[in-house]
């Protein structure tokens, strides 16, 4: 999937340095591609946004579904209800990718 908040000709520079960084000895050789570094890192945020009542941007995820309070569903990253997708503004909102991140 491609992200939406930074254009394929930023991640290539991006991974370009990281691959001099490599090469002169600032950066571990086995460090993941950015693309792979940002996903990691976005997951970490959802996830305490998520199981953290008082996190700033708690409020911000939509109501948790009427599913998950009344069945025993198989295991989801978030038990939380999928909102009618408005376009593509809404698509780039992390909220929103992350909600809709793995769905099937």
């Amino acid at each position: 999937m491609e992200r939406l908040h930074y254009s394929y000709s930023d991640r290539k520079r991006v991974d370009a340095f990281l691959r001099r960084r490599k090469r002169y000895g600032f950066c571990p050789l086995d460090l993941e591609p950015f693309a792979d570094l940002i996903e990691i890192q976005e997951d970490q945020l959802f996830s305490a946004i998520n199981h953290n009542s008082h996190h700033l941007l708690h409020p911000l995820l939509p109501p948790p579904s009427v599913a998950s309070q009344n069945y025993e569903l198989r295991h989801r990253i978030h038990n939380r209800s999928l909102p009618d997708r408005a376009g593509h503004l809404s698509d780039a909102n992390f909220i929103s990718r992350m909600i809709y991140k793995d769905k099937y």
